[in-house]
Protein backbone atom coordinates (compact mmCIF):
# COMPACT_ATOMS: atom_id res chain seq x y z
CA UNK A 1 0.00 0.00 0.00
CA UNK A 2 1.46 3.35 -1.01
CA UNK A 3 1.73 6.51 1.05
CA UNK A 4 -1.17 8.08 -0.83
CA UNK A 5 -3.41 5.13 0.05
CA UNK A 6 -2.42 5.34 3.73
CA UNK A 7 -3.20 9.06 3.71
CA UNK A 8 -6.66 8.37 2.31
CA UNK A 9 -7.33 5.89 5.09
CA UNK A 10 -6.22 8.30 7.78
CA UNK A 11 -8.38 11.20 6.61
CA UNK A 12 -11.79 9.70 7.62
CA UNK A 13 -10.35 8.75 11.01
CA UNK A 14 -9.05 12.28 11.51
CA UNK A 15 -12.42 13.71 10.49
CA UNK A 16 -14.23 11.48 12.99
CA UNK A 17 -11.76 12.41 15.73
CA UNK A 18 -12.27 16.10 14.99
CA UNK A 19 -16.04 15.63 14.97
CA UNK A 20 -15.96 13.84 18.35
CA UNK A 21 -13.75 16.56 19.84
CA UNK A 22 -16.18 19.22 18.61
CA UNK A 23 -19.10 17.23 20.01
CA UNK A 24 -17.41 16.91 23.40
CA UNK A 25 -16.53 20.61 23.43
CA UNK A 26 -20.13 21.47 22.54
CA UNK A 27 -21.45 19.22 25.32
CA UNK A 28 -19.10 20.79 27.86
CA UNK A 29 -20.16 24.24 26.71
CA UNK A 30 -23.86 23.40 27.08
CA UNK A 31 -23.21 21.91 30.52
CA UNK A 32 -21.40 25.07 31.62
CA UNK A 33 -24.14 27.26 30.14
CA UNK A 34 -26.84 25.37 32.04
CA UNK A 35 -25.17 24.55 35.33
CA UNK A 36 -22.53 27.19 35.98
CA UNK A 37 -23.57 29.47 38.90
CA UNK A 38 -22.78 32.50 36.75
CA UNK A 39 -24.48 31.23 33.63
CA UNK A 40 -25.55 34.11 31.35
CA UNK A 41 -28.67 32.13 30.38
CA UNK A 42 -31.79 33.81 31.89
CA UNK A 43 -33.74 31.57 34.32
CA UNK A 44 -36.80 31.52 32.07
CA UNK A 45 -34.61 29.93 29.37
CA UNK A 46 -32.69 27.57 31.65
CA UNK A 47 -34.53 24.30 32.40
CA UNK A 48 -32.17 23.47 35.28
CA UNK A 49 -33.08 26.54 37.35
CA UNK A 50 -35.95 25.79 39.78
CA UNK A 51 -39.21 27.59 39.05
CA UNK A 52 -39.81 30.84 40.90
CA UNK A 53 -43.09 32.70 40.47
CA UNK A 54 -41.17 35.98 40.13
CA UNK A 55 -39.14 34.76 37.13
CA UNK A 56 -40.34 36.06 33.76
CA UNK A 57 -42.34 33.69 31.59
CA UNK A 58 -40.18 32.13 28.90
CA UNK A 59 -39.66 29.05 26.72
CA UNK A 60 -39.08 26.64 29.64
CA UNK A 61 -41.74 28.03 31.98
CA UNK A 62 -44.58 25.62 31.15
CA UNK A 63 -42.25 22.61 31.35
CA UNK A 64 -40.93 23.73 34.75
CA UNK A 65 -44.40 24.71 35.92
CA UNK A 66 -45.80 21.26 35.11
CA UNK A 67 -42.92 19.47 36.83
CA UNK A 68 -43.07 21.71 39.89
CA UNK A 69 -46.85 21.45 40.21
CA UNK A 70 -46.66 17.65 40.09
CA UNK A 71 -44.25 17.49 43.06
CA UNK A 72 -45.82 18.52 46.39
CA UNK A 73 -42.61 19.71 48.05
CA UNK A 74 -41.42 21.67 45.03
CA UNK A 75 -44.89 23.17 44.57
CA UNK A 76 -45.08 24.33 48.19
CA UNK A 77 -41.55 25.71 47.98
CA UNK A 78 -42.42 27.76 44.88
CA UNK A 79 -45.57 29.07 46.57
CA UNK A 80 -43.82 29.94 49.84
CA UNK A 81 -42.58 33.26 48.49
CA UNK A 82 -45.57 34.06 46.31
CA UNK A 83 -48.73 33.18 48.23
CA UNK A 84 -50.26 32.31 51.58
CA UNK A 85 -51.11 28.62 51.54
CA UNK A 86 -51.62 26.06 54.25
CA UNK A 87 -50.82 22.43 53.36
CA UNK A 88 -53.65 20.03 54.14
CA UNK A 89 -54.02 16.25 54.10
CA UNK A 90 -55.45 14.73 50.94
CA UNK A 91 -59.23 14.63 50.73
CA UNK A 92 -60.41 11.15 49.74
CA UNK A 93 -64.13 10.92 48.97
CA UNK A 94 -64.48 8.27 46.28
CA UNK A 95 -62.77 6.95 43.18
CA UNK A 96 -64.14 9.97 41.30
CA UNK A 97 -63.90 12.72 43.90
CA UNK A 98 -61.25 14.12 46.20
CA UNK A 99 -58.26 16.47 46.38
CA UNK A 100 -54.66 15.29 46.09
CA UNK A 101 -51.95 17.73 47.21
CA UNK A 102 -54.62 19.79 48.97
CA UNK A 103 -53.86 23.32 50.15
CA UNK A 104 -55.87 26.18 51.64
CA UNK A 105 -55.18 29.44 49.79
CA UNK A 106 -55.90 32.90 51.24
CA UNK A 107 -53.53 35.19 49.30
CA UNK A 108 -51.92 35.18 45.88
CA UNK A 109 -49.14 37.72 45.47
CA UNK A 110 -50.56 41.15 46.30
CA UNK A 111 -54.18 39.99 46.13
CA UNK A 112 -56.39 38.39 48.75
CA UNK A 113 -58.71 35.58 47.81
CA UNK A 114 -61.59 34.22 49.84
CA UNK A 115 -59.99 31.15 51.50
CA UNK A 116 -60.38 28.18 49.23
CA UNK A 117 -59.30 24.56 49.23
CA UNK A 118 -57.75 23.44 45.97
CA UNK A 119 -54.75 21.55 44.62
CA UNK A 120 -51.24 22.90 44.92
CA UNK A 121 -51.06 22.86 41.11
CA UNK A 122 -54.05 25.21 40.77
CA UNK A 123 -52.70 27.47 43.52
CA UNK A 124 -49.30 27.67 41.82
CA UNK A 125 -50.83 28.54 38.45
CA UNK A 126 -53.03 31.13 40.16
CA UNK A 127 -49.94 32.71 41.72
CA UNK A 128 -48.30 32.84 38.28
CA UNK A 129 -51.45 34.42 36.84
CA UNK A 130 -51.60 37.10 39.54
CA UNK A 131 -47.91 37.94 39.15
CA UNK A 132 -47.59 37.95 35.36
CA UNK A 133 -51.08 38.90 34.15
CA UNK A 134 -53.46 40.39 36.68
CA UNK A 135 -50.96 42.69 38.37
CA UNK A 136 -49.45 44.25 35.22
CA UNK A 137 -52.84 44.47 33.48
CA UNK A 138 -54.44 46.23 36.46
CA UNK A 139 -51.53 48.65 36.69
CA UNK A 140 -51.75 49.41 32.98
CA UNK A 141 -55.54 49.87 32.87
CA UNK A 142 -56.35 51.21 36.34
CA UNK A 143 -53.02 52.39 37.73
CA UNK A 144 -53.34 50.09 40.78
CA UNK A 145 -53.05 46.45 41.79
CA UNK A 146 -55.84 43.95 42.33
CA UNK A 147 -56.94 43.88 45.98
CA UNK A 148 -59.21 40.80 45.94
CA UNK A 149 -59.75 37.91 43.54
CA UNK A 150 -63.34 36.68 43.74
CA UNK A 151 -64.02 32.98 43.25
CA UNK A 152 -66.99 30.62 43.45
CA UNK A 153 -65.19 27.37 44.10
CA UNK A 154 -62.67 24.77 43.08
CA UNK A 155 -63.72 21.40 44.53
CA UNK A 156 -67.19 20.13 43.68
CA UNK A 157 -67.97 16.42 43.33
CA UNK A 158 -70.17 16.57 40.24
CA UNK A 159 -70.38 15.69 36.57
CA UNK A 160 -69.48 18.12 33.82
CA UNK A 161 -72.14 20.62 32.83
CA UNK A 162 -72.68 21.17 29.11
CA UNK A 163 -75.01 23.25 26.99
CA UNK A 164 -77.10 20.10 26.52
CA UNK A 165 -77.30 19.39 30.26
CA UNK A 166 -75.30 17.28 32.70
CA UNK A 167 -72.79 15.06 30.91
CA UNK A 168 -71.44 11.61 31.74
CA UNK A 169 -67.86 12.68 32.37
CA UNK A 170 -66.81 13.87 35.82
CA UNK A 171 -65.93 17.55 36.00
CA UNK A 172 -62.35 18.60 36.71
CA UNK A 173 -63.89 20.26 39.77
CA UNK A 174 -64.45 16.77 41.19
CA UNK A 175 -60.67 16.65 41.73
CA UNK A 176 -60.23 20.38 42.40
CA UNK A 177 -58.20 20.61 39.20
CA UNK A 178 -60.04 23.80 38.26
CA UNK A 179 -61.16 27.04 39.83
CA UNK A 180 -63.95 29.46 38.83
CA UNK A 181 -63.22 33.20 39.05
CA UNK A 182 -66.11 35.70 38.93
CA UNK A 183 -64.26 39.00 39.23
CA UNK A 184 -61.93 41.31 41.07
CA UNK A 185 -61.98 44.16 43.58
CA UNK A 186 -59.62 47.13 43.34
CA UNK A 187 -58.08 48.98 46.30
CA UNK A 188 -60.25 52.04 45.52
CA UNK A 189 -63.40 49.95 46.03
CA UNK A 190 -64.21 49.40 42.38
CA UNK A 191 -65.77 45.98 41.65
CA UNK A 192 -65.12 44.27 38.31
CA UNK A 193 -67.39 41.34 37.48
CA UNK A 194 -67.47 39.21 34.36
CA UNK A 195 -71.26 39.15 34.22
CA UNK A 196 -71.47 42.95 34.29
CA UNK A 197 -68.31 44.09 32.55
CA UNK A 198 -67.23 41.51 29.95
CA UNK A 199 -69.12 43.48 27.32
CA UNK A 200 -69.40 46.65 29.39
CA UNK A 201 -67.23 49.73 29.93
CA UNK A 202 -64.03 49.93 27.92
CA UNK A 203 -61.50 49.79 30.80
CA UNK A 204 -63.17 46.93 32.63
CA UNK A 205 -63.72 44.93 29.45
CA UNK A 206 -60.12 45.50 28.34
CA UNK A 207 -58.81 44.37 31.72
CA UNK A 208 -60.95 41.21 31.75
CA UNK A 209 -59.75 40.21 28.30
CA UNK A 210 -56.14 40.79 29.31
CA UNK A 211 -56.81 38.64 32.39
CA UNK A 212 -58.28 35.87 30.19
CA UNK A 213 -55.39 36.01 27.72
CA UNK A 214 -52.86 35.92 30.56
CA UNK A 215 -54.58 32.91 32.10
CA UNK A 216 -54.06 31.08 28.82
CA UNK A 217 -50.30 31.45 29.33
CA UNK A 218 -50.26 29.55 32.64
CA UNK A 219 -53.37 27.34 32.71
CA UNK A 220 -53.87 24.33 30.48
CA UNK A 221 -57.54 25.16 29.90
CA UNK A 222 -59.08 28.63 30.08
CA UNK A 223 -62.78 29.18 29.40
CA UNK A 224 -64.42 32.61 29.44
CA UNK A 225 -67.79 34.11 28.47
CA UNK A 226 -66.63 33.75 24.85
CA UNK A 227 -66.84 29.96 25.23
CA UNK A 228 -70.56 29.57 26.00
CA UNK A 229 -73.41 30.92 28.11
CA UNK A 230 -72.52 28.62 31.02
CA UNK A 231 -69.39 30.73 31.52
CA UNK A 232 -71.06 34.12 31.20
CA UNK A 233 -70.25 34.99 34.81
CA UNK A 234 -66.85 33.34 35.38
CA UNK A 235 -63.48 32.19 34.11
CA UNK A 236 -63.03 28.43 34.34
CA UNK A 237 -59.30 27.80 34.84
CA UNK A 238 -57.89 24.26 34.75
CA UNK A 239 -54.52 22.79 35.62
CA UNK A 240 -55.30 19.94 33.21
CA UNK A 241 -56.03 20.04 29.49
CA UNK A 242 -54.56 20.57 26.05
CA UNK A 243 -54.22 24.32 25.81
CA UNK A 244 -57.82 25.36 25.14
CA UNK A 245 -58.12 29.15 25.32
CA UNK A 246 -61.60 30.55 24.67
Amino acid sequence: MGQSDQGKLRRPALRWAAFLLCLIAFGLGVHQLLYHPRSPLPPEWNPTVPLRVAHPIGPTTEWKLSRTAADREQCLAALSEAAEVTPMPALVVSDDCGIENRVLVSRLGNARIDPIETTCAVALRMAMWERHSLRPAAQQVFGQDIAVIRQIGSYNCRRMRTSAGVGRQMSTHSRAEAIDITGFDLPDGRRIRLLEHWNGQADEAAFLRAARDGACDVFRTTLSPDFNALHADHFHLQSRGWGTCR
